[in-house]
């Protein structure tokens, strides 16, 4: 998503008449678009953030811009406090306020602001920034922003606001005008994928968008993530063996392989309820491949437990396995609510035990 993101931003400063550089030394203006997922991630963050403080005050006309999870959508004192030397802070998918910044006084404010809002910037007609433009094969299209299931162990609900579909048409618009610039690809993106038209009266389905999708003319593969096993129906799996575009490719995340630790993940499902899924897929869809997600180290997981995730990758041999050790997040249910009892050191040989299996 932080890609996708990233790539309207640079499209948006484009527009004001900036162009792309890849040395920060030579940038009027810097945006560190952040995610914050695991500790690790918002370490580096924070790393890059104090690696900048130099070149701004070398330069202190350059405009540094702190975006994303890190910022959050609720706007963060703390954050502002602790680097007086950034100019902007804008929460994740929104340009807007880092236009508002670059924009006042001057006459093209007003046409500034149109585009600075999330919706007329992601409204479908996406030009590329230039270094992009004519050689991107693949792009990343978001069509369900934010999240509303809350899984206790992860912070974007909370960072990234309620879960929020984009139209229809929108999304046809921007796929139709990537294409238009030589892109042959495009990964559909939401936190959960799957719940597309969801928030919607009587709203589309991500299966009928993929019917859609597959008529446009110029493009030749779609691929969509990430799934989740409560909300992909046989209607997607249905779409996915029958249009000639959709890749047979399924990201379908399990995180635990142990029922409690499931429940206290609050994904909602069973092991069994698992197994029976990717049963299923590989019976629609012949030959597809198939990648999951498993988080180690949960509170409270036992080594009989994570024996159980263990196995299930064991049984199931799936394609992929992208793995985690957990990271409390500040505010979650499970950083909360519950104790951060497996040492570091047993999360990472139960990581290595996986990654050997994977």
């Amino acid at each position: 998503m932080n890609v996708a993101d990233s790539q309207r931003v640079g499209s948006v400063l484009e527009r004001l008449g900036y162009s792309f550089t890849v040395k920060a030394e030579e940038a009027d203006i810097i945006v560190l678009n952040t995610c914050v997922v695991r500790q690790s991630a918002e370490d580096k963050a924070y790393g890059r953030l104090n690696s900048l403080k130099p070149l701004k005050a070398k330069n202190p006309d350059m405009v540094v811009n702190l975006m994303g999870c890190l910022v959050g959508i609720r706007d963060n004192e703390k954050l502002r406090a602790r680097f007086p030397y950034v100019d902007v802070f804008s929460p994740p998918s929104d340009p807007g306020p880092l236009v508002t910044f670059l924009t006042q006084g001057e006459a093209r404010a007003l046409e500034a602001a149109r585009t600075s809002d999330l919706s007329a910037v992601m409204d479908g007609d996406i030009v590329l920034p230039e270094h992009e433009r004519g050689k991107l094969v693949s792009a990343h299209v978001p069509v369900v922003l934010g999240c509303s299931h809350a899984c206790t162990f992860c912070i974007i609900p909370s960072r990234r606001g309620a879960e929020r579909s984009r139209r229809v048409g929108d999304i046809v618009a921007e796929v139709r005008s990537l294409v238009a610039q030589g892109v042959k690809e495009v990964t559909l993106l939401g936190q959960i994928v799957d719940r597309y038209g969801k928030d919607i009266p009587d709203g589309p389905s991500l299966a009928g968008l993929l019917r859609v999708l597959d008529q446009v003319e110029g493009l030749e593969r779609i691929r969509f993530l990430t799934s989740h096993p409560n909300y992909f129906t046989d209607e997607l799996m249905d779409a996915v063996a029958s249009l000639p575009k959709v890749m047979p490719h399924i990201e379908i995340p399990i995180q635990a392989g142990d029922d409690e630790i499931l429940k206290a993940m609050r994904r909602g499902y069973t092991q069994a309820d698992y197994r029976k899924i990717i049963e299923k897929i590989r019976r629609y869809i012949p030959g597809s491949s198939i990648a999951t997600d498993i988080i180690v180290g949960f509170p409270g997981e036992s080594e009989t437990q994570f024996i159980e995730t263990y196995r299930l990758l064991e049984d199931l041999r799936l394609d992929s396995a992208h793995l985690a050790r957990y990271s409390p997040r500040p505010g979650t249910v499970s950083e909360r609510n519950m104790t951060d009892d497996v040492p570091e050191e047993e999360k990472m040989r139960r990581f290595r035990a996986l990654e050997r299996k994977k």
